[in-house]
């Protein structure tokens, strides 16, 4: 297991010593996350390539460049790890959704632009696509996949998701929208459906769940 980086003289000579510890804490605190983004970034090159079988954890610390005690000091499972691909993911996604907000005229037609902007980010890469599907549905890990896509269906239908509450009947339906677009990648990634028909049916049930709420 290698050592965390020590911070430098340079870096910390001419400080008090409380700046300096805190200047230390500091540069180690950037260095990890820099590292944990190394990673995740190398596990998802890998599954964009070759599935989740390709996510060897050997095989990730090498294309890192960490060693594979530090890489189990991040994530002590391949699962943990593919569960922070995940996330990385949901991050691109919300920041293209802050940047560019939906601008269709209904909410179950904005909520469908959401789904349908996170349905093309993710085909882009296919054999990625699946490998984090699989994750949801196999992964004994805690996720909170289902809570931040739940939040950006009603950030776009109701602009306000905060002010939602858990037992609101938004939020629950918004919830079980994401769960049938879960459910309808899956059925694009076997073959067995197109993006035009995934957009059909999400447009129905947006508008059977979302309406009038």
């Amino acid at each position: 297991m290698t050592a965390e980086p020590t911070v430098t003289g340079d870096e910390t000579r001419g400080q008090p010593a409380g700046q300096a510890g805190q200047a230390g804490q500091s540069v180690r605190s950037r260095s990890q996350h820099q590292r944990r983004k190394r990673i995740v970034q190398a596990a998802a090159a890998l599954a964009s390539r070759g599935g989740i079988e390709a996510m060897q954890m050997r095989t990730v610390s090498e294309r890192a460049g960490v060693a594979l005690g530090t890489l189990y000091r991040y994530f002590p499972s391949k699962m943990d790890l593919v569960v922070a691909v995940v996330s990385e993911e949901l991050d691109l996604l919300e920041a293209s959704i802050e940047r560019r907000p939906p601008r269709a005229g209904d909410p179950p037609q904005r909520a469908v632009e959401v789904l349908m902007r996170a349905t093309r980010g993710l085909m882009r890469e296919p054999e990625l696509a699946e490998a984090l599907i699989r994750s949801l549905l196999l992964s004994d890990v805690k996720t909170d996949f289902g809570d931040r896509m739940t939040g950006m269906l009603l950030l776009a239908a109701s602009g306000r998701p905060d002010t939602v509450p858990a037992d609101d009947p938004r939020r629950l339906v918004a919830r079980a929208l994401s769960g049938i677009w879960t459910m309808e990648m899956i059925e694009m990634l076997r073959g067995n459906a197109t993006a035009e028909e995934i957009q059909a049916r999400l447009e129905i049930s947006a508008a059977r769940l979302l309406i009038d709420r």
